[in-house]
C-alpha cells in the first residue's frame, strides 16, 4: 500500500488561459528594453535583427509545440532532451532553462520598481521590486487557476494599452523619422542589437512548462503557442513603427537628448511628444503600462517554478524542490527557492547584465530543443504525435541555425557575461557529476 503519495499538479488551464500566459510571459518586452537595441543598430539595424528573430521564434514556437504536445511535462526542454539525448544533456538543457526563467524576472522587477517610483519617489526602487517578488510568488503558490486567471486579466489590459498607444501615435507617424540615421553602426550594429530583439519575445517557451496543468495538453498547447506568437508578432511590429515614427529612434532611447542617459521607457517618451507629460493619456500609459511588467514578471515566476520543480522531482536538484504543496497543489518550494535567487540577483543592480545572461540561457534552450525534436523523430518515428510541425525538417533546422548564429554573436559581443554563463553551467554540471546517484 502506498502511504502519503505525492499529490499531482492540478489540471485547470484552458486555451484562453494559455494565450494569456504565452503573451503575458513576453509582453513586458514591448514596454521596455527593446529600445536599447536602437542605440546599437539604429532603426534599420534593430529592424534587421528583429526580422530574423521573428523567423526564429515562429519556427521555434511551432517546433516546440510538437514537443510539448508529445511530452506534456512540467520540465519542458529538460524532459525533451532527457528522452532524446540522455540525462547529461538533459541536465544541461534544464540548467539553461532555469537560468533563463530565474534571471529574467529580476530585470522586470527592477522595471516594476522604477515605474512605481515615478508615483512614489520616497519609496526605493529595490524595496518595491522585492515586495513584488513576495506578492507574486505568494499568488503562484495559492493556485494555478488563480494565477492564470490573474495573468489573463492583466495581459488583456496590457495589450489594450499598446493598442491605445498605437491609436494615439500612428496618426503622427512620419516615414522620415524611420529613415533618419537608420544604420549608424552598419552590420556590427545588427549583431549588437540581437539581445534586444530577442527581448521582444523572450519567455514564450514557458508555455511548455504548464503542460501538466493543462486540461487537454495534446490539443490546447498548440492553440496557446499559435495564438500567442501571432499576437506577439503583430504587437512587436506595431510598437516598433509607432514608437520610432513619432520622432526618430534617438527620441525613445535618450532621456535628455542625444548622448544623455538611456531610458527604459520608450512608449512614454513617444507619447509625451504628442500629448505632453502632464496629460491624462500620458499618465494612463504610465499606470496601465505597469500591467505589462506585472504580466511578464508574474508569468515567468510561474514558468520558473515548474522548471525547478521538475529538476527537483527527478533528483537533479535538492529533492525538496520537487515537492508539491498538499494544500494548493503547486510547487511551493521551487517557487520560494527561485524567489530567493531572484532577489539576490536583483540586489546586484545589474539589470542589463541579467537580461543578457537570461538571453544566453534561452538560446541554449532553443538549440538543444531543436536537436531533441529531430533526434526523437528519428529514434521514435512511429510514436503518436498529436501535432507535427509543418515543413519538417526545414522549420526546426531554420530555428536551430538562427539560434546558433545568435548565440555565437551574443557571446562574442558580451564576452565577460558569456564566461560567467559558461561558468554557471560548468559549476552546476560538476556538482551533478559528483552528487548524482
Amino acid at each position: 500500500m502506498e502511504i502519503n503519495p505525492q499529490p499531482a499538479l492540478k489540471k485547470a488551464l484552458t486555451p484562453l488561459m494559455l494565450w494569456g500566459l504565452g503573451v503575458g510571459y513576453v509582453i513586458s518586452g514591448m514596454y521596455f528594453g527593446w529600445n536599447l537595441g536602437l542605440k546599437e543598430g539604429g532603426t534599420l539595424g534593430l529592424a534587421i535583427a528583429t526580422f530574423f528573430i521573428i523567423i526564429l521564434y515562429t519556427c521555434f514556437s511551432f517546433s516546440y509545440a510538437e514537443l510539448a504536445c508529445f511530452i506534456p511535462k512540467a520540465g519542458g526542454v529538460f524532459d525533451y532532451a532527457n528522452r532524446a539525448l540522455g540525462k547529461e544533456m538533459g541536465f544541461i538543457a534544464g540548467v539553461a532553462q532555469i537560468i533563463e526563467f530565474v534571471f529574467a524576472p529580476p530585470a522586470i522587477a527592477f522595471g516594476i520598481g522604477a515605474y512605481f517610483n515615478l508615483f512614489f519617489p520616497e519609496v526605493p526602487i529595490l524595496v518595491i521590486a522585492i515586495g513584488a517578488y513576495f506578492i507574486f510568488t505568494a499568488l503562484n503558490i495559492i493556485g494555478i487557476k488563480a494565477a492564470a486567471t490573474f495573468e489573463l486579466i492583466i495581459t488583456i489590459i496590457a495589450v489594450a494599452e499598446i493598442l491605445i498607444f498605437a491609436g494615439v501615435t500612428l496618426p503622427h507617424f512620419e516615414v522620415e523619422n524611420l529613415k533618419r540615421n537608420a544604420f549608424p553602426n552598419g552590420w556590427a550594429g545588427v549583431f549588437a542589437a540581437l539581445p534586444f530583439a530577442i527581448w521582444f519575445f523572450l519567455g514564450i517557451e514557458g508555455l511548455a512548462n504548464v503542460a501538466e496543468e493543462t486540461k487537454n495538453p495534446q490539443r490546447d498547447i498548440l492553440k496557446g503557442f499559435g495564438s500567442a506568437i501571432f499576437t506577439l508578432v503583430i504587437l512587436c511590429v506595431v510598437v516598433f513603427i509607432a514608437a520610432i515614427g513619432v520622432g526618430g529612434w534617438e527620441a525613445i532611447v535618450f532621456k535628455d537628448g542625444i548622448g544623455g542617459d538611456t531610458s527604459d521607457s520608450p512608449l512614454p517618451l513617444a507619447m509625451g511628444k504628442i500629448v505632453g507629460n502632464s496629460s491624462l493619456l500620458f499618465h494612463m500609459l504610465l499606470t496601465i503600462g505597469l500591467f505589462g511588467f506585472v504580466a511578464s514578471f508574474h508569468g515567468l515566476i510561474l514558468a520558473a517554478g515548474r522548471s525547478t520543480f521538475e529538476f527537483g522531482k527527478v533528483g537533479f536538484a535538492p529533492k525538496f524542490l520537487g515537492n508539491i504543496s498538499p494544500r494548493f497543489k503547486t510547487p511551493a518550494n521551487a517557487l520560494i527557492g527561485n524567489m530567493i535567487i531572484g532577489i539576490i540577483a536583483l540586489c546586484t543592480n545589474k539589470t542589463a547584465d541579467i537580461i543578457t545572461i537570461s538571453v544566453l540561457g534561452a538560446l541554449t534552450l532553443y538549440i538543444i530543443a531543436m536537436i531533441s525534436l529531430m533526434v526523437l523523430r528519428k529514434k521514435e518515428p512511429n510514436a503518436l504525435r498529436p501535432f507535427k510541425v509543418p515543413l519538417y525538417p526545414f522549420t526546426p533546422l531554420l530555428a536551430l541555425v538562427i539560434a546558433g548564429i545568435a548565440l555565437v554573436l551574443v557571446g562574442y559581443y558580451n564576452l565577460k557575461l558569456s564566461l560567467i554563463y559558461i561558468g554557471l553551467l560548468t559549476f552546476c554540471y560538476i556538482l551533478f557529476r559528483i552528487f548524482r546517484k
